[in-house]
């Protein structure tokens, strides 16, 4: 990977940008070719927790299965995730592991500035926490996204890991709730997941969540959205002269209904 044979500082320079540009949004699109997948050893990691706890790789075999999803306040994906996430953590989070890892801002501005120190990175992890209410573990990669980018990174990408280390399921958008619940029920049971991964299409639910998330991330945010993607700028921002928010239930706290959910893992179980 490109990654790999970056000098270490400059790459981590690089991963804290403050000016969205045209090539980031386009490398969120898929994955790379030489990205960790499913059947690929995860990288060793050692992450601090909201609490004072350790996410660590070396813990698998103890603790058994976890959902690794990498998001922040400023991802429009994260913020339509978040329900689903919920929902599968009710679900399923008696027998696996969740774990959001807080990453660097998908569209920093004045409110959410990048973080450029650990501290900076652990109070905007306990706001992603708040904001969303969420009842799983919060982790926060270093302020270079060591982790992030080992894995490729991808604002809002998640990732199903079994108890020997190994990549089992891997979620390019982590609000395909009806893929990481079948993912999720098939491990639960024992078995292999028979789909192995989602792809790059992103839920257009998520279209409704842009402007609210621009909105919290503050000055610049916008600005760097017009400047990048005049076209998802322009759907945003008439969603939110028309008032379209994100449906009530997508709204978080709300949670997603189960419905989807039963019947992917109906599906998958079928199979």
């Amino acid at each position: 990977m490109t990654q790999a044979t970056d000098d270490p500082k400059q790459a981590g320079q690089r991963y804290r940008f403050q000016r969205l540009t045209l090539p980031l949004v386009l490398r969120d699109l898929r994955f790379g070719k030489d990205d960790p997948g499913p059947g690929d050893r995860v990288p060793d990691f050692d992450l601090p927790t909201l609490g004072g706890g350790r996410f660590r790789s070396m813990d698998l075999a103890e603790t058994g299965p976890a959902l690794l999803v990498f998001g922040s306040s400023t991802c429009p994906v994260t913020d339509n995730a978040a329900p689903g996430l919920g929902e599968l953590h009710r679900r399923f989070g008696d027998r696996v592991r969740f774990v959001m890892v807080g990453v660097r801002e998908a569209h920093p501005g004045q409110a959410f500035p990048q973080p450029t120190t650990l501290d900076e990175k652990r109070a905007h992890a306990a706001r992603l926490r708040d904001i969303y209410g969420f009842e799983f573990e919060i982790a926060i990669d270093d302020v270079d996204g060591t982790l992030h980018r080992a894995l490729s990174p991808k604002p809002n990408s998640a990732y199903l890991l079994g108890a020997d280390g190994r990549i089992l399921f891997r979620a390019q958008w982590a609000n395909d709730t009806e893929a990481l619940a079948a993912a999720l029920a098939a491990v639960v049971a024992g078995r292999s997941p028979r789909r192995r991964q989602s792809g790059g299409v992103l839920k257009l639910r998520m279209l409704r969540n842009v402007a609210p998330v621009l909105d919290r991330a503050g000055a610049g945010a916008w600005a760097d959205m017009w400047r990048v993607a005049p076209p998802l700028a322009a759907i945003a921002w008439a969603l939110k002269a028309l008032r379209v928010r994100p449906a009530p239930e997508m709204a978080p706290g709300l949670g997603l209904g189960r419905p989807p959910i039963r019947a992917a893992v109906a599906q998958d179980q079928r199979r």
